[in-house]
């Protein structure tokens, strides 16, 4: 009976022991993990590309104790700029937010609740870091063409095409159509050869047949240089007889049964995805849901031009969105977010978020990061990236200044669709949407 009663308190002993070991344990962990830092993160990624940054903001915190990202992302850029407001209100507010361009990037940066990337980047350097869209594109820039936001989510309009259906229709997927006239010769055999019924579908139409219209035909959008230069009066949309033609063939391949389905989201991507259709004008950030498709084969080629108007094509505006740092944080979490964003511009950890989401690359060494074999599986990738790279950019792509753009987008794209459903006749459409776009322009 002692024996036993022995036994009993050095096993006692040894759980007492034990309890103590681990209690000290969870002690340290407690003092580890009050040492890190936690940033909060709110963006309205969706799909295969919010699944990626959720996956590289989990590496982050794995590899590193000091920093913890905190993601939470929103349904519309609406309900996070609301929720945004009330935390900075009630001094809550997070480390970095995706903001939307809205061609208007100084007025965002001058609100006090904004710390302008600039400002963190001078406490809180990035060493090496050459970025891959040049100083002179205006995008998350000001005037001085310094960054006010980081450029994470920057974007272009493409044309992406399906290669099987392009075999089906008799067509070379290596060598698409570069000019709207021959796109048209395209589009007409996939629908009689390949007998599709959704030949060409665009998403992001304001984007695709207004706005980057005019660069990619080496053209202005807007007077005062795209309202980046300094005047006294809101600069006005330039809607000539290069618009008059584009609508007006729009409007033309609609009633051909060669353009079905058209919208200023992304609802078309949908349609692309399912290989219904044969060709699609919509944002490079696209590319993360077909790349997760099985079973799409696609391909990517810059936008249209026509050669009647320019003999070279130029180059599309940059948009998108960016991450943007919010002021009144502690010193500890700007440093913490200054580090986050240090992480991710390194050249794996970019050229892994371009090559998987189609957004284009963040840095110079990024782009070079990327591994040839990815963009030798999707014809005219590389071709489409490396023409963005690094560069003077002419004046008529360095991006455009209007201010109540947001509104001024919602009008022309109003317009624009009214004239697709041969509501509105395109020139009609088109003076309407100069008039809206002067009129709101004008506001303050």
């Amino acid at each position: 009976m002692k024996k036993l009663q022995l036994t009993g308190i050095t096993r006692a002993m040894a759980a007492s022991r034990r309890a103590w070991v681990f209690g000290l344990a969870m002690a340290a962990m407690g003092v580890a993990h009050a040492d890190t830092v936690q940033i909060q993160v709110w963006h309205t990624l969706s799909g295969p590309n919010k699944a990626e940054f959720e996956k590289l903001a989990k590496q982050y915190n794995k590899e590193q104790d000091a920093v913890e990202v905190k993601l939470r992302d929103f349904p519309t850029q609406a309900a996070l700029q609301q929720e945004a407001t009330a935390a900075v209100k009630a001094k809550k507010g997070p480390n970095l937010i995706q903001l939307a361009d809205n061609h208007s990037p100084e007025v965002v940066a001058e609100h006090k609740a904004i710390l302008p990337m600039y400002q963190l980047l001078a406490k809180y350097p990035i060493k090496d870091l050459n970025w891959f869209l040049p100083d002179t594109a205006s995008f998350t820039r000001d005037g001085k063409g310094r960054l006010l936001a980081f450029p994470w989510m920057a974007e272009v309009p493409v044309m992406f095409y399906n290669t099987t259906l392009y075999k089906k229709a008799g067509l070379n997927p290596n060598q698409p159509a570069r000019t709207w006239t021959a796109l048209q010769a395209e589009l007409l055999k996939l629908r009689d050869v390949a007998d599709i019924d959704c030949p060409y579908a665009s998403s992001n139409q304001v984007a695709v047949h207004l706005e980057s219209l005019a660069p990619v035909n080496n053209q202005l959008y807007a007077s005062n240089s795209n309202g980046l230069a300094a005047a006294k009066q809101a600069p006005t949309m330039q809607f000539d007889t290069l618009y008059m033609r584009h609508v007006s063939l729009m409007v033309s391949w609609k009633r051909s049964l060669l353009f079905t389905a058209y919208s200023n989201d992304n609802k078309s991507d949908a349609l692309f995805a399912k290989g219904e259709c044969g060709v699609l004008t919509a944002a490079s950030s696209a590319f993360g849901t077909f790349n997760n498709t099985r079973g799409l084969s696609f391909g990517v080629a810059p936008l249209p031009y026509y050669d009647q108007v320019t003999q070279t094509p130029g180059r599309p505006f940059v948009t998108g969105s960016a991450l943007w740092a919010l002021e009144g944080n502690p010193a500890a979490q700007e440093k913490a977010t200054a580090q986050f964003l240090a992480w991710l511009s390194k050249p794996v950890v970019a050229a892994e978020w371009h090559q998987r989401t189609g957004y284009l690359p963040l840095t110079e060494a990024a782009f070079r990061a990327s591994d040839v074999s990815f963009y030798d599986k999707i014809p005219g990738a590389q071709q489409v990236v490396a023409s963005l790279r690094a560069q003077q950019v002419p004046a008529n792509a360095r991006g455009f200044r209007i201010a109540n753009y947001e509104r001024i987008e919602n009008a022309l794209n109003a317009q624009l669709t009214d004239a697709f459903d041969g509501k509105t006749p395109p020139v009609a459409a088109l003076n309407n949407a100069i008039g809206q776009a002067r009129t709101l322009a004008a506001q303050r």
